[in-house]
């Protein structure tokens, strides 16, 4: 996207950016995962427009993703010591690059050939000694052998809908996982749907905001993935926001599973 057609989509909302024109951008596999007959207007199914925002401005989304930071806790309670990590919908890296000194390899699976890319780049910026690689890949056929992993995370990314994650993307994760090792969902929706599989929740305390680099930053990106909130942001002037006043939980809890073995954490809340 060239500099003046940034500035004239500047602030525009995601769910008025794309419309049903943009579905050219996916690939048959995604289009048939993503688009459902008779649900193909982004303007109306915010998940579509997610996915579109993913291949055509990903570097916004990375913008975002930069700022949203998880809380500390949850990374520090992952594994440190790993001889395999895998992570589903890895996006721009977010929890990626956390991953990097927890084990002795890390696969980053990701569907979006441009997220791809920019995780490629800053993997080849961060000094790995190459124990990390990106690989194309969809919740539902996950290109890992079986029990390859001693953790397989996703982090916001996987959610009960069938494209998304589902029964069959969580069979996935599972089956990738070797016997006493976790697989973790992080920032999850729909606890009740991953409790009624055998998933228990862990979330930590204290105060949360997005950081953004500037209260112009904060302007711009609130209007485009958080435009009830723009308005507040721009009262009073804020460039750290909190947030509840973006409306939404914060990034500070996971649903975990012990796969084959004695559970470890059990009672842990």
């Amino acid at each position: 996207m060239t500099g003046p057609e940034r500035a004239v989509r500047e602030g525009v909302p995601l769910r008025s950016r794309y419309t049903p024109a943009d579905l050219g951008v996916f690939t048959p596999e995604e289009a048939r995962r993503y688009v459902s007959p008779g649900d193909g207007d982004p303007r109306s199914n915010a998940v579509l427009a997610w996915e579109l925002l993913y291949r055509l401005e990903p570097e916004l989304y990375d913008r975002l993703a930069s700022v949203e930071r998880l809380h500390p806790g949850v990374v520090d309670w992952l594994p440190r010591d790993a001889d395999r990590i895998a992570e589903v919908g890895a996006g721009t890296g977010r929890l990626t690059m956390e991953l990097l000194g927890r084990a002795r390899r890390v696969v980053a699976v990701e569907p979006a050939a441009p997220l791809r890319r920019i995780l490629a780049r800053k993997l080849a910026a961060a000094e790995h000694g190459g124990r990390a690689r990106v690989v194309p890949g969809f919740f539902d056929q996950l290109p890992l052998p079986d029990e390859y992993a001693d953790l397989v995370v996703a982090c916001s990314a996987f959610t009960p809908a069938t494209g998304h994650g589902g029964e069959a993307g969580l069979a996935e994760m599972e089956r990738a996982c070797r016997p006493g090792g976790r697989v973790v969902i992080i920032w999850p929706n729909h606890l009740d749907w991953l409790g009624a599989r055998g998933y228990r929740y862990v979330r930590f305390p204290g105060p949360m905001s997005v950081e953004f680099g500037s209260y112009h930053e904060a302007v711009e990106l609130t209007g485009v993935f958080y435009p009830k909130a723009a308005g507040e942001v721009r009262r009073r002037g804020l460039r750290t926001v909190p947030f509840e006043v973006l409306g939404i939980n914060p990034p500070c809890d996971l649903a975990f599973k012990v796969l084959g073995r004695p559970d470890p954490h059990a009672g842990a809340q």
